[in-house]
Protein backbone atom coordinates (compact mmCIF):
# COMPACT_ATOMS: atom_id res chain seq x y z
CA UNK A 1 0.00 0.00 0.00
CA UNK A 2 2.68 2.19 0.91
CA UNK A 3 4.33 1.65 -2.63
CA UNK A 4 1.59 2.30 -4.48
CA UNK A 5 0.80 6.16 -2.55
CA UNK A 6 4.42 6.84 -2.71
CA UNK A 7 4.36 6.06 -6.84
CA UNK A 8 0.71 7.92 -6.96
CA UNK A 9 2.31 10.98 -5.01
CA UNK A 10 5.36 11.25 -7.46
CA UNK A 11 3.24 11.02 -10.76
CA UNK A 12 0.87 14.00 -9.43
CA UNK A 13 4.31 15.83 -8.25
CA UNK A 14 5.11 15.51 -11.70
CA UNK A 15 1.69 16.50 -13.61
CA UNK A 16 1.28 19.07 -11.58
CA UNK A 17 5.31 20.46 -12.74
CA UNK A 18 4.42 19.78 -16.31
CA UNK A 19 1.12 21.64 -15.85
CA UNK A 20 3.22 24.77 -15.00
CA UNK A 21 5.94 24.60 -17.92
CA UNK A 22 5.25 26.99 -20.62
CA UNK A 23 2.76 25.73 -23.46
CA UNK A 24 2.88 26.34 -27.10
CA UNK A 25 0.01 27.21 -29.28
CA UNK A 26 -1.85 23.69 -29.12
CA UNK A 27 -1.56 22.77 -25.42
CA UNK A 28 1.68 20.67 -25.63
CA UNK A 29 3.85 21.11 -22.49
CA UNK A 30 7.36 22.37 -23.38
CA UNK A 31 8.91 19.68 -21.07
CA UNK A 32 7.31 17.10 -23.27
CA UNK A 33 8.23 18.42 -26.53
CA UNK A 34 11.53 19.27 -25.27
CA UNK A 35 11.94 15.51 -24.95
CA UNK A 36 10.50 14.78 -27.96
CA UNK A 37 12.73 16.37 -30.45
CA UNK A 38 15.98 14.80 -29.16
CA UNK A 39 14.24 11.37 -30.42
CA UNK A 40 13.45 13.53 -34.06
CA UNK A 41 17.15 12.61 -36.04
CA UNK A 42 16.21 13.29 -39.16
CA UNK A 43 17.02 16.99 -40.63
CA UNK A 44 13.92 17.26 -42.64
CA UNK A 45 11.61 16.04 -40.31
CA UNK A 46 13.23 18.84 -37.25
CA UNK A 47 12.75 21.45 -40.05
CA UNK A 48 9.04 20.85 -40.51
CA UNK A 49 8.36 20.45 -36.73
CA UNK A 50 10.71 23.91 -36.07
CA UNK A 51 7.84 25.55 -38.79
CA UNK A 52 4.98 24.38 -36.24
CA UNK A 53 4.71 27.49 -33.82
CA UNK A 54 7.98 30.03 -32.68
CA UNK A 55 8.18 28.15 -29.62
CA UNK A 56 9.03 24.50 -31.46
CA UNK A 57 11.45 26.80 -33.45
CA UNK A 58 13.37 27.67 -31.08
CA UNK A 59 13.60 24.91 -29.00
CA UNK A 60 14.66 22.89 -31.78
CA UNK A 61 17.42 25.83 -31.87
CA UNK A 62 18.83 25.46 -28.68
CA UNK A 63 18.65 21.13 -29.24
CA UNK A 64 19.94 20.59 -32.74
CA UNK A 65 23.27 18.99 -32.05
CA UNK A 66 24.03 18.74 -36.21
CA UNK A 67 23.89 20.71 -38.86
CA UNK A 68 25.07 20.27 -42.55
CA UNK A 69 25.11 22.92 -44.83
CA UNK A 70 25.53 21.85 -48.91
CA UNK A 71 26.56 24.71 -50.07
CA UNK A 72 28.60 27.35 -47.76
CA UNK A 73 27.05 30.45 -49.48
CA UNK A 74 23.46 29.65 -48.80
CA UNK A 75 23.66 31.53 -45.55
CA UNK A 76 26.36 33.38 -43.15
CA UNK A 77 28.43 31.90 -40.16
CA UNK A 78 26.54 34.54 -38.25
CA UNK A 79 23.20 33.33 -39.08
CA UNK A 80 24.09 29.84 -38.54
CA UNK A 81 25.02 30.80 -35.01
CA UNK A 82 22.10 33.13 -34.24
CA UNK A 83 20.01 29.58 -35.29
CA UNK A 84 21.87 27.00 -33.74
CA UNK A 85 23.82 28.11 -31.08
CA UNK A 86 24.67 24.84 -29.40
CA UNK A 87 26.37 22.61 -32.20
CA UNK A 88 28.47 20.13 -31.82
CA UNK A 89 28.88 19.17 -35.42
CA UNK A 90 29.08 20.87 -38.65
CA UNK A 91 29.26 19.74 -41.93
CA UNK A 92 30.11 22.54 -44.71
CA UNK A 93 30.44 22.31 -48.52
CA UNK A 94 31.53 24.69 -51.14
CA UNK A 95 32.67 23.90 -54.76
CA UNK A 96 29.99 22.21 -56.86
CA UNK A 97 30.83 18.42 -57.58
CA UNK A 98 32.33 19.39 -60.78
CA UNK A 99 35.38 20.56 -59.01
CA UNK A 100 36.48 16.98 -58.59
CA UNK A 101 36.65 16.95 -62.09
CA UNK A 102 38.60 20.03 -62.82
CA UNK A 103 35.68 21.41 -64.79
CA UNK A 104 35.32 24.42 -62.03
CA UNK A 105 37.69 27.42 -61.69
CA UNK A 106 40.57 26.35 -58.66
CA UNK A 107 40.08 30.35 -57.35
CA UNK A 108 35.48 30.00 -57.63
CA UNK A 109 35.47 30.39 -54.20
CA UNK A 110 34.27 28.73 -50.77
CA UNK A 111 36.37 29.92 -47.93
CA UNK A 112 36.56 28.79 -44.60
CA UNK A 113 38.12 31.63 -42.97
CA UNK A 114 34.52 33.62 -41.78
CA UNK A 115 33.28 30.28 -40.61
CA UNK A 116 36.53 29.06 -38.75
CA UNK A 117 36.26 32.77 -37.18
CA UNK A 118 33.20 32.57 -36.08
CA UNK A 119 33.80 28.52 -35.18
CA UNK A 120 36.73 30.09 -32.75
CA UNK A 121 34.24 32.97 -30.96
CA UNK A 122 30.82 31.38 -30.60
CA UNK A 123 30.81 27.25 -31.12
CA UNK A 124 32.29 26.23 -27.78
CA UNK A 125 30.50 22.43 -27.86
CA UNK A 126 31.68 21.99 -31.44
CA UNK A 127 33.21 18.55 -31.50
CA UNK A 128 33.42 17.37 -34.81
CA UNK A 129 34.00 19.36 -38.06
CA UNK A 130 34.00 18.55 -41.96
CA UNK A 131 35.09 20.99 -44.89
CA UNK A 132 34.44 19.60 -47.97
CA UNK A 133 35.61 20.79 -51.75
CA UNK A 134 37.00 24.29 -49.49
CA UNK A 135 39.81 26.29 -49.64
CA UNK A 136 41.88 26.19 -46.34
CA UNK A 137 44.34 28.58 -44.88
CA UNK A 138 47.59 27.37 -42.89
CA UNK A 139 46.23 30.38 -40.49
CA UNK A 140 42.47 28.70 -40.61
CA UNK A 141 44.04 25.26 -38.98
CA UNK A 142 46.07 27.81 -36.42
CA UNK A 143 43.36 29.85 -35.38
CA UNK A 144 41.25 26.14 -35.33
CA UNK A 145 43.63 24.46 -33.15
CA UNK A 146 44.63 27.29 -30.79
CA UNK A 147 40.65 27.94 -30.19
CA UNK A 148 39.77 24.53 -30.40
CA UNK A 149 42.02 22.02 -29.98
CA UNK A 150 41.15 20.19 -26.88
CA UNK A 151 37.92 20.02 -27.76
CA UNK A 152 37.89 19.17 -31.04
CA UNK A 153 37.31 14.94 -31.57
CA UNK A 154 37.06 15.06 -35.85
CA UNK A 155 38.63 17.06 -38.53
CA UNK A 156 37.56 15.95 -42.07
CA UNK A 157 39.48 18.07 -44.48
CA UNK A 158 37.61 16.24 -47.66
CA UNK A 159 38.91 17.10 -51.24
CA UNK A 160 39.87 20.60 -49.84
CA UNK A 161 42.95 22.91 -51.09
CA UNK A 162 44.68 25.92 -49.94
CA UNK A 163 46.92 24.55 -47.04
CA UNK A 164 50.42 22.91 -46.33
CA UNK A 165 51.71 20.68 -43.88
CA UNK A 166 52.20 23.52 -41.79
CA UNK A 167 48.76 23.80 -40.89
CA UNK A 168 48.48 20.22 -39.72
CA UNK A 169 51.20 20.42 -37.61
CA UNK A 170 48.89 22.78 -35.67
CA UNK A 171 46.44 20.36 -35.54
CA UNK A 172 49.44 17.52 -34.66
CA UNK A 173 50.53 19.58 -31.84
CA UNK A 174 46.70 20.78 -30.37
CA UNK A 175 44.49 18.65 -30.84
CA UNK A 176 45.26 15.60 -28.72
CA UNK A 177 41.57 14.32 -28.46
CA UNK A 178 41.40 14.01 -31.69
CA UNK A 179 39.70 10.82 -33.08
CA UNK A 180 39.19 11.30 -36.84
CA UNK A 181 41.94 12.83 -39.03
CA UNK A 182 40.49 12.53 -42.45
CA UNK A 183 42.44 14.29 -45.38
CA UNK A 184 41.38 12.27 -48.72
CA UNK A 185 41.64 13.63 -52.04
CA UNK A 186 42.67 17.36 -50.55
CA UNK A 187 45.49 19.05 -52.17
CA UNK A 188 48.05 19.90 -49.57
CA UNK A 189 51.74 21.33 -49.77
CA UNK A 190 54.17 19.16 -48.09
CA UNK A 191 57.18 20.74 -46.77
CA UNK A 192 57.85 18.09 -44.28
CA UNK A 193 56.51 14.94 -42.32
CA UNK A 194 56.49 16.67 -39.22
CA UNK A 195 52.82 17.38 -38.49
CA UNK A 196 52.06 13.07 -38.22
CA UNK A 197 55.75 13.02 -35.99
CA UNK A 198 53.58 15.78 -33.63
CA UNK A 199 50.19 13.60 -34.15
CA UNK A 200 51.85 10.31 -33.29
CA UNK A 201 53.61 12.51 -29.58
CA UNK A 202 50.44 14.09 -28.72
CA UNK A 203 47.47 11.93 -29.70
CA UNK A 204 46.25 8.28 -27.57
CA UNK A 205 42.97 8.02 -29.07
CA UNK A 206 43.05 8.10 -32.91
CA UNK A 207 40.87 5.91 -34.36
CA UNK A 208 40.85 6.97 -38.00
CA UNK A 209 43.99 8.27 -39.86
CA UNK A 210 43.38 8.93 -43.69
CA UNK A 211 45.47 11.12 -46.20
CA UNK A 212 44.66 8.65 -49.12
CA UNK A 213 45.88 10.18 -52.70
CA UNK A 214 47.19 13.28 -51.23
CA UNK A 215 50.78 12.74 -52.97
CA UNK A 216 52.01 12.67 -48.57
CA UNK A 217 55.26 11.21 -49.53
CA UNK A 218 57.48 12.44 -46.52
CA UNK A 219 55.19 10.64 -44.06
CA UNK A 220 57.59 8.49 -41.71
CA UNK A 221 56.70 4.67 -41.23
CA UNK A 222 58.32 5.13 -37.68
CA UNK A 223 55.10 7.69 -36.99
CA UNK A 224 52.74 5.47 -37.96
CA UNK A 225 54.08 2.62 -35.60
CA UNK A 226 54.06 5.04 -33.38
CA UNK A 227 50.33 5.84 -33.65
CA UNK A 228 49.43 2.20 -33.80
CA UNK A 229 51.12 1.61 -30.60
CA UNK A 230 49.81 4.95 -28.69
CA UNK A 231 46.25 4.73 -30.02
CA UNK A 232 44.80 0.94 -29.18
CA UNK A 233 41.64 1.89 -30.55
CA UNK A 234 43.00 2.75 -34.27
CA UNK A 235 40.66 0.92 -36.76
CA UNK A 236 41.22 2.74 -40.06
CA UNK A 237 44.49 4.07 -41.50
CA UNK A 238 44.26 4.95 -45.28
CA UNK A 239 47.57 6.30 -46.52
CA UNK A 240 49.86 7.69 -49.63
CA UNK A 241 52.25 5.51 -51.93
CA UNK A 242 54.96 3.63 -49.09
CA UNK A 243 56.57 0.79 -48.84
CA UNK A 244 54.38 -2.57 -47.54
CA UNK A 245 57.73 -4.03 -46.57
CA UNK A 246 58.21 -0.80 -43.93
CA UNK A 247 54.85 -1.32 -42.55
CA UNK A 248 55.43 -4.65 -40.87
CA UNK A 249 56.40 -3.40 -37.27
CA UNK A 250 52.75 -1.36 -37.78
CA UNK A 251 50.41 -4.12 -38.49
CA UNK A 252 51.83 -5.88 -35.53
CA UNK A 253 50.99 -2.98 -33.44
CA UNK A 254 47.66 -2.16 -35.15
CA UNK A 255 46.01 -5.04 -33.13
CA UNK A 256 42.60 -3.14 -33.70
CA UNK A 257 43.10 -2.25 -37.29
CA UNK A 258 39.99 -3.14 -39.53
CA UNK A 259 40.90 -1.23 -43.06
CA UNK A 260 43.82 -0.61 -44.67
CA UNK A 261 44.62 1.25 -47.69
CA UNK A 262 47.29 2.94 -49.54
CA UNK A 263 50.67 1.16 -49.98
CA UNK A 264 52.80 -1.00 -52.62
CA UNK A 265 55.17 -3.27 -53.04
CA UNK A 266 58.69 -2.31 -54.52
CA UNK A 267 60.76 -5.22 -53.64
CA UNK A 268 59.27 -9.02 -54.01
CA UNK A 269 57.09 -10.10 -51.24
CA UNK A 270 57.55 -13.78 -51.39
CA UNK A 271 54.78 -15.57 -51.08
CA UNK A 272 51.98 -12.44 -50.94
CA UNK A 273 53.29 -11.77 -54.65
CA UNK A 274 52.85 -15.51 -55.26
CA UNK A 275 49.08 -15.59 -53.73
CA UNK A 276 48.57 -12.33 -55.75
CA UNK A 277 49.89 -13.84 -59.32
CA UNK A 278 47.66 -16.82 -59.17
CA UNK A 279 45.00 -15.37 -58.00
CA UNK A 280 44.90 -12.66 -61.33
CA UNK A 281 45.99 -16.03 -63.47
CA UNK A 282 42.95 -17.96 -62.31
CA UNK A 283 40.57 -14.66 -63.15
CA UNK A 284 41.94 -14.15 -66.36
CA UNK A 285 41.71 -17.47 -67.25
CA UNK A 286 37.40 -17.00 -66.75
CA UNK A 287 34.70 -15.32 -68.84
CA UNK A 288 33.72 -12.23 -67.26
CA UNK A 289 30.43 -13.91 -66.02
CA UNK A 290 33.06 -16.99 -64.03
CA UNK A 291 34.68 -13.90 -62.93
CA UNK A 292 31.42 -11.77 -61.28
CA UNK A 293 29.85 -15.04 -59.98
CA UNK A 294 33.38 -16.09 -57.92
CA UNK A 295 33.19 -12.52 -56.28
CA UNK A 296 29.87 -12.67 -55.77
CA UNK A 297 29.89 -16.08 -53.95
CA UNK A 298 31.52 -14.54 -51.19
CA UNK A 299 29.64 -10.71 -51.31
CA UNK A 300 26.09 -11.93 -51.17
CA UNK A 301 25.61 -9.50 -48.03
CA UNK A 302 27.02 -6.97 -50.22
CA UNK A 303 25.51 -3.24 -49.92
CA UNK A 304 28.14 -0.98 -51.15
CA UNK A 305 30.18 -1.57 -54.32
CA UNK A 306 32.06 0.97 -56.63
CA UNK A 307 33.90 -0.27 -59.85
CA UNK A 308 35.62 2.99 -60.84
CA UNK A 309 36.89 3.26 -64.48
CA UNK A 310 40.26 1.68 -65.97
CA UNK A 311 43.17 3.96 -66.15
CA UNK A 312 43.74 6.39 -69.61
CA UNK A 313 47.09 5.67 -70.19
CA UNK A 314 48.33 3.62 -73.10
CA UNK A 315 48.03 0.76 -73.10
CA UNK A 316 46.27 0.69 -69.37
CA UNK A 317 42.42 1.00 -70.77
CA UNK A 318 41.96 -2.67 -69.79
CA UNK A 319 43.36 -3.14 -66.75
CA UNK A 320 40.34 -2.12 -64.24
CA UNK A 321 36.93 -0.83 -64.59
CA UNK A 322 35.72 -3.02 -67.92
CA UNK A 323 32.42 -4.07 -66.82
CA UNK A 324 29.61 -4.78 -69.55
CA UNK A 325 25.78 -6.10 -69.60
CA UNK A 326 26.60 -9.26 -68.81
CA UNK A 327 28.70 -8.35 -65.75
CA UNK A 328 25.62 -5.83 -64.21
CA UNK A 329 23.19 -8.63 -64.78
CA UNK A 330 25.79 -11.33 -62.45
CA UNK A 331 25.99 -8.18 -59.97
CA UNK A 332 21.79 -7.25 -60.34
CA UNK A 333 20.96 -10.65 -59.51
CA UNK A 334 23.91 -12.02 -56.99
CA UNK A 335 24.07 -9.17 -54.80
CA UNK A 336 20.55 -8.50 -53.73
CA UNK A 337 21.10 -6.27 -50.63
CA UNK A 338 23.07 -3.29 -52.41
CA UNK A 339 22.21 -0.41 -51.07
CA UNK A 340 25.47 1.48 -53.19
CA UNK A 341 26.60 0.98 -56.83
CA UNK A 342 28.86 3.69 -58.62
CA UNK A 343 30.39 1.93 -61.71
CA UNK A 344 32.11 2.80 -65.11
CA UNK A 345 30.77 0.74 -67.83
CA UNK A 346 32.33 -0.39 -71.63
CA UNK A 347 29.09 -2.10 -73.13
CA UNK A 348 25.03 -1.71 -71.46
CA UNK A 349 22.36 -3.16 -72.60
CA UNK A 350 18.41 -2.32 -71.67
CA UNK A 351 18.46 -6.03 -70.20
CA UNK A 352 20.84 -5.22 -67.36
CA UNK A 353 19.07 -2.30 -66.35
CA UNK A 354 15.67 -4.53 -65.98
CA UNK A 355 17.88 -7.12 -63.80
CA UNK A 356 18.53 -3.71 -61.55
CA UNK A 357 14.66 -2.87 -61.24
CA UNK A 358 13.78 -6.70 -60.59
CA UNK A 359 16.13 -8.06 -58.30
CA UNK A 360 17.82 -4.53 -56.84
CA UNK A 361 14.81 -3.74 -54.28
CA UNK A 362 17.22 -1.93 -51.48
CA UNK A 363 19.24 0.39 -53.93
CA UNK A 364 19.15 3.94 -52.78
CA UNK A 365 21.98 4.93 -54.55
CA UNK A 366 22.65 4.31 -58.26
CA UNK A 367 25.35 6.22 -60.24
CA UNK A 368 26.51 4.70 -64.02
CA UNK A 369 28.46 6.15 -66.52
CA UNK A 370 28.98 4.36 -69.51
CA UNK A 371 32.66 5.11 -71.30
CA UNK A 372 33.63 5.61 -75.24
CA UNK A 373 35.21 2.79 -75.70
CA UNK A 374 33.19 0.77 -78.24
CA UNK A 375 30.70 0.47 -79.99
CA UNK A 376 26.87 -0.11 -78.04
CA UNK A 377 24.01 -1.73 -79.55
CA UNK A 378 21.33 -1.69 -77.60
CA UNK A 379 20.60 1.75 -77.67
CA UNK A 380 18.42 3.86 -76.28
CA UNK A 381 18.17 3.09 -73.25
CA UNK A 382 14.55 4.34 -72.84
CA UNK A 383 12.78 0.86 -71.43
CA UNK A 384 15.58 0.01 -69.07
CA UNK A 385 15.90 2.98 -67.64
CA UNK A 386 11.93 2.72 -67.31
CA UNK A 387 12.02 -0.56 -65.94
CA UNK A 388 14.93 0.32 -63.08
CA UNK A 389 13.06 3.28 -61.71
CA UNK A 390 10.24 1.58 -61.62
CA UNK A 391 11.53 -1.70 -59.50
CA UNK A 392 13.85 0.43 -57.37
CA UNK A 393 11.44 2.66 -55.63
CA UNK A 394 13.75 3.19 -52.87
CA UNK A 395 16.45 5.48 -54.93
CA UNK A 396 17.03 8.89 -53.32
CA UNK A 397 20.27 9.71 -55.36
CA UNK A 398 20.46 8.89 -59.38
CA UNK A 399 23.42 9.60 -61.78
CA UNK A 400 23.45 8.46 -65.95
CA UNK A 401 25.88 9.47 -68.02
CA UNK A 402 25.95 7.82 -70.89
CA UNK A 403 26.34 9.04 -75.09
CA UNK A 404 24.46 11.03 -77.76
CA UNK A 405 21.54 8.54 -78.25
CA UNK A 406 21.79 6.51 -75.36
CA UNK A 407 18.61 8.21 -74.24
CA UNK A 408 15.55 10.01 -76.17
CA UNK A 409 13.27 12.22 -75.22
CA UNK A 410 10.76 9.68 -74.06
CA UNK A 411 13.11 8.22 -71.84
CA UNK A 412 13.96 11.55 -70.02
CA UNK A 413 9.98 11.62 -69.52
CA UNK A 414 10.36 8.56 -68.26
CA UNK A 415 12.92 9.56 -65.31
CA UNK A 416 10.81 12.35 -64.41
CA UNK A 417 7.95 10.24 -63.99
CA UNK A 418 9.40 7.32 -62.16
CA UNK A 419 11.63 9.13 -59.29
CA UNK A 420 9.09 10.34 -56.95
CA UNK A 421 11.25 10.20 -54.03
CA UNK A 422 14.70 10.82 -55.41
CA UNK A 423 16.63 14.66 -54.23
CA UNK A 424 19.60 14.25 -56.05
CA UNK A 425 20.05 13.85 -60.06
CA UNK A 426 22.95 13.76 -62.31
CA UNK A 427 22.08 13.49 -66.03
CA UNK A 428 25.04 13.56 -69.32
CA UNK A 429 24.71 13.37 -72.64
CA UNK A 430 20.49 13.00 -71.98
CA UNK A 431 17.76 13.47 -74.33
CA UNK A 432 17.21 15.31 -77.36
CA UNK A 433 15.49 18.42 -77.05
CA UNK A 434 14.07 21.07 -74.75
CA UNK A 435 10.80 18.98 -75.45
CA UNK A 436 12.53 16.10 -73.44
CA UNK A 437 13.46 18.31 -70.24
CA UNK A 438 10.58 20.36 -70.23
CA UNK A 439 8.70 16.66 -69.76
CA UNK A 440 11.24 15.53 -67.66
CA UNK A 441 10.33 18.87 -65.13
CA UNK A 442 6.61 17.41 -64.78
CA UNK A 443 7.77 14.59 -62.22
CA UNK A 444 10.61 14.59 -59.73
CA UNK A 445 8.65 15.86 -57.09
CA UNK A 446 11.32 15.07 -54.29
CA UNK A 447 14.12 17.20 -56.62
CA UNK A 448 16.28 19.42 -54.88
CA UNK A 449 19.88 19.43 -56.33
CA UNK A 450 20.04 18.34 -60.48
CA UNK A 451 23.15 18.89 -62.11
CA UNK A 452 23.29 18.47 -65.93
CA UNK A 453 26.59 17.48 -68.02
CA UNK A 454 26.91 17.42 -71.89
CA UNK A 455 23.79 19.63 -71.69
CA UNK A 456 21.73 20.03 -74.99
CA UNK A 457 19.18 22.04 -74.16
CA UNK A 458 18.21 25.69 -74.38
CA UNK A 459 18.49 28.78 -72.15
CA UNK A 460 14.71 29.38 -71.98
CA UNK A 461 13.61 25.18 -71.43
CA UNK A 462 15.81 25.27 -68.45
CA UNK A 463 14.38 28.51 -66.92
CA UNK A 464 10.91 26.55 -67.55
CA UNK A 465 12.04 23.62 -66.16
CA UNK A 466 13.91 25.19 -63.01
CA UNK A 467 10.01 27.09 -62.45
CA UNK A 468 8.21 23.60 -62.48
CA UNK A 469 10.87 21.45 -60.37
CA UNK A 470 9.06 22.97 -56.54
CA UNK A 471 11.67 21.20 -55.02
CA UNK A 472 14.40 22.33 -56.14
CA UNK A 473 16.92 24.17 -54.60
CA UNK A 474 20.89 24.03 -56.80
CA UNK A 475 21.25 23.71 -59.93
CA UNK A 476 24.69 22.96 -62.01
CA UNK A 477 24.67 22.85 -65.63
CA UNK A 478 27.60 22.32 -68.01
CA UNK A 479 26.85 23.70 -71.64
CA UNK A 480 23.55 24.69 -72.94
CA UNK A 481 22.34 26.69 -75.97
CA UNK A 482 22.78 29.96 -75.67
CA UNK A 483 20.88 32.85 -76.70
CA UNK A 484 21.03 36.31 -77.55
CA UNK A 485 18.70 37.52 -74.95
CA UNK A 486 19.07 37.24 -70.71
CA UNK A 487 16.81 34.18 -70.82
CA UNK A 488 18.65 32.09 -67.68
CA UNK A 489 16.73 35.44 -66.14
CA UNK A 490 13.74 33.60 -66.37
CA UNK A 491 14.22 31.13 -63.60
CA UNK A 492 14.29 33.82 -61.10
CA UNK A 493 12.68 33.38 -58.10
CA UNK A 494 13.15 35.44 -54.33
CA UNK A 495 16.23 34.19 -52.74
CA UNK A 496 17.35 32.79 -55.59
CA UNK A 497 21.29 33.47 -56.90
CA UNK A 498 22.37 32.52 -60.90
CA UNK A 499 25.93 32.61 -61.44
CA UNK A 500 27.80 32.01 -64.73
CA UNK A 501 30.99 30.57 -65.61
CA UNK A 502 31.94 31.67 -69.47
CA UNK A 503 33.39 29.45 -71.84
CA UNK A 504 36.74 29.13 -71.39
CA UNK A 505 40.05 27.56 -72.70
CA UNK A 506 41.54 25.20 -70.62
CA UNK A 507 45.03 23.02 -70.42
CA UNK A 508 44.09 19.24 -70.36
CA UNK A 509 46.45 15.95 -70.57
CA UNK A 510 46.06 14.11 -73.75
CA UNK A 511 46.28 10.44 -74.47
CA UNK A 512 50.33 10.65 -74.26
CA UNK A 513 50.59 13.35 -71.02
CA UNK A 514 51.23 16.46 -73.58
CA UNK A 515 49.21 19.62 -72.46
CA UNK A 516 47.00 20.54 -74.72
CA UNK A 517 44.19 23.15 -74.99
CA UNK A 518 40.19 22.35 -74.78
CA UNK A 519 37.37 24.50 -74.82
CA UNK A 520 35.32 24.17 -71.77
CA UNK A 521 31.89 25.17 -72.67
CA UNK A 522 29.93 27.68 -70.34
CA UNK A 523 28.64 26.45 -66.73
CA UNK A 524 25.51 28.02 -65.11
CA UNK A 525 24.85 27.63 -61.03
CA UNK A 526 21.86 28.51 -59.12
CA UNK A 527 20.92 28.47 -55.89
CA UNK A 528 18.87 29.31 -52.35
CA UNK A 529 20.28 31.34 -50.52
CA UNK A 530 19.21 33.34 -47.37
CA UNK A 531 22.14 35.43 -47.27
CA UNK A 532 21.78 37.57 -50.79
CA UNK A 533 24.61 37.22 -53.56
CA UNK A 534 28.12 36.48 -52.45
CA UNK A 535 30.64 39.34 -52.65
CA UNK A 536 33.82 37.21 -53.64
CA UNK A 537 32.97 36.50 -56.95
CA UNK A 538 36.59 35.44 -59.25
CA UNK A 539 37.06 37.14 -62.47
CA UNK A 540 36.08 33.88 -63.96
CA UNK A 541 32.51 34.07 -62.03
CA UNK A 542 29.66 36.31 -63.68
CA UNK A 543 26.63 36.95 -61.42
CA UNK A 544 23.24 37.49 -62.97
CA UNK A 545 21.32 40.61 -61.26
CA UNK A 546 17.91 37.94 -60.61
CA UNK A 547 16.66 40.50 -58.39
CA UNK A 548 16.71 43.01 -60.74
CA UNK A 549 14.37 41.02 -62.96
CA UNK A 550 12.41 40.12 -60.44
CA UNK A 551 11.62 43.95 -59.65
CA UNK A 552 11.37 45.04 -63.12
Amino acid sequence: MLKKSTTARYLMEEERKVSKTTSDGNGMPDLVFQCVIHYIHDARDRDAVSRVCRRWWEIDAAARKHVTIALCYTTTPRMLRRRFPNLESLKLKAKPRAAMFNLIPEDWGGYVTAWVEEIARSFRGLKELHFRRMIVRDSDLELLARARGPALQSLKLDKCSGFSTDGLLHIGQSCKNLRTLFLEESSIIEKDGEWLHELALNNNVLETLNFYMTNLEQARFQDLELIARNCRSLVSVKISECELLDLVGFFRAATALQEFGGGSFNEQPGNILFFIISLETMLLGSDETEVWKFWLGVAKSLRRLRIERGADEPGMEDERGLVSHSGLMALAQGCLELQYLAVYVSDITNASLEYFGRYSKNLRDFRLVLLEREGVSDLPLDDGVRALLQGCNKLRRFALYLRPGGLTDVGLGYIGKYSPNVKWMLLGSLGESDAGLLEFSKGCPSLQKLEIRCCCFSEQALAISVLQLRSLRYLWVQGYKASKTPDLLAMARPFWNIELIPERQVLVADPHGAAVSVEDPAHILAYYSLAGPRTDFPDTVVPLEAAVFLNA
